[in-house]
């Protein structure tokens, strides 16, 4: 290695002498120099001034010293050059400073500033020199301003806060040495104005030598009698001189963020061997990369601005990080909030069979008619028939005309003869002779429509004005399994190929902010953003486990509940089989993998959030969304529910176009354009879908049928719509729909996934309070545990929406203006509002999912040509 640098060397001191050559001969002015003092001197082409500074430096304290220049003419030509020699460094710059800024332009500064880094000594004490040569090429005087200062503040101390003042030609920095047994810090620097922008850079004092000089370093080391990179014998690592503390190269070297008014860096001991790091303040020439507007540039080519008036004041202080405690005291928390879950679910099953075995007692004596199971679903005890004595033939399939052999049962609820929904002074009846399609022959999706025409054509079944569950839940039980299991493989299916690249890209994303030390490539909340192995912000992912853990637990509980009613069946519980909405547990198990998924691609998107992944924060929450809108059809549409191929490809289409309006939805209005039309028409198409439960076709004829209708029914005689409370909940939700699509339109905003998201969450609240109400008029009720878990979950989802909003971090901003939302860690001094958001959604919806589990246990005792369905 000495070999191949030594032709270096001899290249080097050849090209000194040939400019010297060219320069020619110059007068020299050499002086002694004194800290403290300004000196006013004139130089041109025929003289260079050289002073001579001394000082002493001592091993345990460091001390900083500042070189201030001024040059006081104001002239077009050759700038003047000043070149500091150190012991063992070098810094040199040009006065008046010119600075780059965006597309080249250039911008002038007259006063610079300049700290230099004091070398390492291995005495004591040592007395170093260094010089300061002032130089030009202009063939006139020039007269300017020189003063080297000592800098008492140089190096920074815990918990003391630091202000100072800096320009783009003037930057400052700072040493920071980590005292025993602190092994990580916060540095936070603030400003009481936005602008101009500026830049925090953290470096290392020591930095990773060449192989030239690592060469001679170890030859030395060698020589010494040690190995190299022996910290006894061998020297010490090269010092960072001089600093990178300009516009155009503080990023090259160690981390780095814009700032408006708040930044905040996480330093970890591990990260720097000489324990110790620079804290480097830079004021940018330009405000844009801070969301600033770029300044007035004149049209003059080559013409630099001089922007002497961009000074800042800053202050800064470093703070101890969290200990390993805290991360230990985090995680255990974590943890016990989420498995206090599963204990008070066990209790509660422990509870539910001790109550069923009592009840099992009193049935055994007074066989009585047992109530519905609660949260597990426990079976009931069979019975040999129903209460009452009408044969199930008489029935037309929940016609009013035949409901218990008269109508008395029914209440008149306006006195004009208009039937209200109600069950009061019905009787049960056997049905133990009902003719049911479980033909043993197939369970192929050829089945599916395979309806024996004993009774009526299912086109006339699902047509009438008055259905019940039992007119929709004619197909053979066994098919309708295995075609709702399939909602749960498909989705563990996209779960495997989504999260599989998603995984390997925010490894990615981490180990680009690692290796380049740019840190306004995440979002994250700086002030309470604790580190873990290559991870920025632990605490974030970590507080994702709720929907994990949860979501597990939610599986668990369908098992349990599925279990149950598959024991009941085998044992031809009449309750099971002919009672309440009919159990189809597919969509349940589809709606806790996604919300499993939900926690894990959270993790993912915080392990650095920003705007090109947020989609994968979103993407499962518009299959929850979906799933559960799915859920609650199904609850009464059984035969009817959209297929798991068809839902997930409507949600595939979702997502595209969540895709599409990251990349083109800003401020695009064609976009806009286009996707509002598609809006409208898929909610006009759905609308209908719904309104005639499928009894319409979409082909070359819809549009004269359309034509029919409104001259039928709304010119000719205009007349109500037959199925009213169907016409109203679709006239609610095509309002609110158009309404999004309106609002979206106007304002265009630049969050499209969220504004996605409002829309499938807004249908969702509008269906759901479209179901209690529906349920309640007609004449059901909600048992205590559904109505717990109903009254819970809305106060939890109040509490995760108002730490939800709280916005610690936008990436609709720049990063340097994201910052300024960014706020300290308010739980356990380890979670901040965001983790809290995330605790909290996680319960809500479990909690949501338990309400849509067990919100129609009142049923499960009456029987399903008995339920309406709405």
């Amino acid at each position: 290695m000495f070999a191949l640098g030594l032709p270096f060397l001899v290249f080097l001191v050849a090209s000194v002498e040939s400019y010297l050559g060219v320069l020619g001969p110059k007068n020299v002015s050499q002086k002694d120099a004194e800290f403290e003092r300004t000196y006013v001197d004139e130089v041109n082409s025929e003289l260079v001034n050289i002073y001579t500074f001394n000082h002493t430096v001592t091993r345990n304290r460091t001390e900083g010293v500042r070189v201030s220049v001024n040059v006081l003419n104001k002239q077009k030509g050759a700038p003047l050059l000043f070149v500091v020699r150190q012991k063992e460094a070098v810094v040199s710059f040009q006065v008046p400073l010119i600075l780059r800024g965006m597309f080249q332009r250039k911008y002038l500064y007259q006063k610079v500033e300049r700290t230099l880094c004091q070398p390492p000594t291995k005495n004591e004490s040592e007395i170093q020199f260094f010089y300061v040569d002032v130089s030009t090429l202009s063939p006139v005087n020039t007269t300017y301003q020189l003063r080297v200062s000592r800098m008492d503040d140089f190096v920074l101390r815990t918990g003391e806060q630091f202000s100072f003042n800096t320009t783009a030609a003037q930057p400052q920095y700072f040493k920071y040495e980590f005292p025993e047994g602190v092994d990580s810090v916060i540095v936070k620097v603030t400003s009481n104005k936005a602008f101009p922008c500026s830049v925090i850079s953290i470096q290392d004092v020591l930095v990773s030598c060449l192989p030239f000089c690592c060469s001679l370093a170890g030859s030395r080391a060698a020589k010494e009698g040690g190995r190299p990179g022996s910290h006894p014998s061998a020297s010490p690592a090269p010092l960072q001189c001089p600093v990178y503390d300009l516009d155009n190269n503080v990023a090259f070297i160690g981390m780095y963020q814009t700032m408006t008014k708040k930044a905040a860096i996480t330093v970890q001991r591990k990260d720097f061997p000489s324990n110790s790091f620079y804290v480097v303040v830079v004021v940018k020439t330009e405000d844009q990369a801070c969301g600033g507007s770029l300044p007035f540039y004149p049209f003059v080519e080559d013409e630099p601005v001089d922007q002497g008036h961009r000074q800042k004041t800053l202050s800064v202080l470093v703070s101890q990080a969290v200990t390993s405690e805290a991360y230990v005291s985090g995680m255990l928390f974590c943890l016990g909030i989420f498995l206090s879950f599963y204990l008070l679910t066990v209790l509660l099953a422990c509870w539910e069979n001790w109550r069923q075995k009592k009840k099992t007692l009193l049935v055994a004596i007074d066989r009585a008619c047992p109530e519905s199971a609660s949260l597990l679903g426990h079976p009931r005890v069979l019975a040999d028939s129903f209460p009452g004595s009408s044969p199930y033939e008489d029935y037309n399939y929940g016609s009013f005309e035949n409901v218990s052999g008269s109508t008395d049962g029914l209440v008149d609820s306006t006195g004009t003869g208009d039937l209200s929904y109600g069950y009061q002074g019905r009787s049960f009846e056997p049905v133990g002779t009902r003719p049911r399609v479980d033909s043993m022959s197939s369970v192929e999706e050829d089945d599916y429509d395979t309806l024996t025409d004993i009774d009526s054509d299912k086109n006339v079944i699902r047509t009438k004005q008055y259905l019940y569950v039992a007119d929709l839940a004619r197909k053979d039980k066994r098919v309708l399994r295995k075609k709702y299991q399939i909602y749960f493989w498909n989705i563990a299916t996209i779960a495997v190929f989504y999260a599989l690249p998603v995984v390997q890209l925010v490894i990615t994303y981490q180990t680009v902010v690692n290796v380049t030390g740019n840190q306004d490539i995440c979002y994250y909340n700086f002030l309470c953003a604790h580190p873990l192995g290559n991870l920025s912000a632990f605490n974030n992912i970590l507080s994702n486990l709720g929907y994990i853990l949860l979501g597990l637990l939610f599986l668990l509980i369908i098992l349990q509940r599925e279990i149950n009613h598959n024991r009941a069946l085998l044992r031809n519980d009449l309750y099971a089989l002919e009672c309440g909405i009919p159990k189809h547990f597919g969509l349940f198990y589809a709606m806790g993998t996604a919300l499993m998924m939900e926690g894990l691609l959270s993790a993912c998107y915080h392990v650095c959030p920003n705007y090109t992944n947020f989609q994968f924060d979103t993407s499962f929450m518009y299959m929850i969304a979906g799933l559960c809108m799915l859920k609650l059809y199904q609850k009464r549409h059984p035969d009817i529910n959209a297929s798991a191929y068809s839902a997930y490809a409507c949600l595939a289409i979702v997502i595209f176009f969540s895709v599409l309006g990251v990349v083109f939805g800003k401020g695009n209005t064609a976009f806009w354009i286009v996707f509002s039309i598609i809006h409208i028409i898929a909610t006009l198409l759905l609308s209908t879908q719904l309104y005639y439960m499928g009894r319409w076709k979409l082909d070359s004829g819809i549009f004269r049928r359309i034509l029919h209708v409104l001259y039928t029914d709304c010119i000719r005689q205009c007349s109500g719509p037959l199925y009213v409370d169907r016409m109203v909940l679709l006239v609610m939700g095509n309002v609110i729909n158009w309404s999004l699509a309106a609002y979206g339109l106007i304002m265009r905003p630049n969050d499209f996934a969220s504004y996605l998201l409002a829309i499938g969450i807004c249908n969702l609240l509008l269906y759901f309070a479209f179901y209690i109400i529906m349920k309640l008029r007609s004449g059901e009720r909600i048992k205590l545990i559904p109505l717990l878990c109903i009254v819970c979950t809305s106060v939890v989802w109040g509490f995760a929406l108002f730490f939800f909003f709280q916005g610690l971090s936008t990436w609709q901003k720049t990063p340097a203006e994201s910052r300024e939302h960014n706020r300290d860690c308010i739980l356990l001094d380890f979670f901040d509002d965001h983790d809290i958001w995330h605790f909290l959604s996680s319960i809500a919806m479990f909690g949501s999912f338990l309400v849509l589990l067990t919100l129609d246990d009142d049923l499960d005792t009456v029987q399903r040509d008995k339920i309406y369905v709405f």
